[in-house]
């Protein structure tokens, strides 16, 4: 038998093992739901930690017996418990807000098929809804507009980046719009080189981008001598127009997965700032929701305080007082008052538990203005902790 018969049998034991693998993935997901459903009635958290590190420990046991390294099933299975535990949250939500009666949902965001707010508004709805109708904007204060009318159902806003920082346009616009945050998604940054024909780095004269994306990667642009920047309204404009001009010389700073939507290949990987890059994404909506008892709640709220001292430092210490962990502070001045500030912030806590309705009610004293933005599902599932002396060791416990 020839290596090239071997090879084909190899690599179809191989497709057989990962079809199988999904089915598995898929009856996993379904045992994860009745898991949601059991807690309704029982009240229980959405997650167990004691649980899940046991799991762990126990499958990198089983691993280790296998010959398999400790990291990989690790990082394996905390994957699958993330999405097992954004699954049943999304299930417990849509039943405490009867979502259910909307199979379709149309939602705005930033830009066309192929941006980061395009493959983030898949990302977050996939769980919710059977399909989205998408509503393309050109402008984060279009997105407002298209909800408050509306024209759609849900907006996708990028509010902050691990690299670039919170986005003051959208702050802004959050001071003056009646909708709620809904939701809330943080979704990995990868940028890349994109172009639409065979080339390489040397080749490039004309780079087109959005304005976030360029600041995110400002290390690698201003390596770049004699490269030319266009920039324009979001990454899927970019992306479509690199694709038409289809030259050698012009290429699109983006994600690999929104740049194979417009046929584009990666000739530069890994080219901004910070290895570890995310967006956070909030989803807003006409009215606000009701989050699950089950669920771990943010709310954000934006407050002006009184201009004297210590006005600040006294509305945040009722947080502490009241043991409510404050997870943003941001501040921005307030349009048509010269040197005052609006702070925008989130804390770790449902609206309507009891020490969240008494720091809103010290705070109603204290502050100026409140305004709350809205309660809803937090999404930062943090990773089960597993003892690092167990990941590097090579024998099992």
């Amino acid at each position: 038998m020839s290596k090239g018969v071997v090879l084909s049998e190899v690599r179809e034991k191989i497709t057989a093992l990962d079809q199988q693998l999904l089915q598995l993935i898929g009856q996993r997901r379904e045992l994860s739901l009745s898991v949601a459903q059991s807690k309704v009635d029982t009240v229980k958290n959405v997650r167990d930690t004691q649980r899940e590190e046991e799991l762990l420990i126990d499958l990198i046991q089983r691993g280790h017996k296998l010959g398999i390294d400790a990291h990989y099933v690790t990082k394996l299975f905390q994957v699958i418990i993330e999405d097992s535990v954004l699954n049943q949250q999304a299930w417990l939500q849509e039943r405490a807000n009867h979502q259910h009666e909307a199979p379709v949902s149309r939602v705005a965001f930033l830009g066309a098929k192929g941006s980061y707010s395009y493959l983030a508004s898949h990302r977050y709805f996939s769980r919710r809804v059977e399909s989205i109708v998408e509503m393309g904007c050109s402008t984060f204060d279009q997105i407002i507009k298209t909800v408050e009318s509306g024209q759609a159902e849900f907006g996708l806003l990028p509010i902050e980046n691990t690299s670039s920082g919170g986005i003051n346009e959208v702050y802004d616009l959050l001071q003056h719009t009646s909708l709620s945050i809904v939701g809330e998604l943080t979704q990995p940054v990868e940028h890349c080189l994109l172009t639409a024909t065979t080339s390489n780095l040397e080749q490039i004269d004309t780079i087109y981008c959005h304005a976030q994306p360029y600041q995110q990667c400002s290390n690698f642009v201003a390596n770049l001598d004699g490269v030319k920047f266009e920039f324009v309204d979001s990454t899927a404009a970019a992306m479509e127009i690199v694709q038409k001009l289809n030259q050698p010389n012009v290429a699109v700073i983006g994600s690999q997965e929104g740049g194979a939507l417009y046929q584009l290949h990666g000739i530069k990987q890994g080219i901004a700032n910070q290895a570890e890059n995310h967006s956070r994404f909030i989803v807003v909506a006409r009215k606000a929701v009701e989050v699950a008892v089950q669920i771990p709640a943010k709310t954000t709220f934006i407050m002006s305080t009184h201009q004297q001292s210590g006005s600040l430092v006294d509305a945040l210490l009722v947080l502490k007082n009241n043991q409510i962990n404050m997870t943003k502070l941001e501040s921005r001045p307030i349009q048509g008052n010269p040197w005052e500030e609006m702070f925008y912030i989130d804390v770790d806590a449902n609206i309507h538990s009891p020490e969240m309705q008494k720091a809103l009610a010290a705070l109603n004293d204290i502050a100026k203005q409140i305004k709350i933005l809205g309660c809803y599902p937090s999404e930062s599932i943090a990773a089960t902790p597993i003892p690092q002396v167990l990941l590097d060791s090579n024998t099992p416990v």
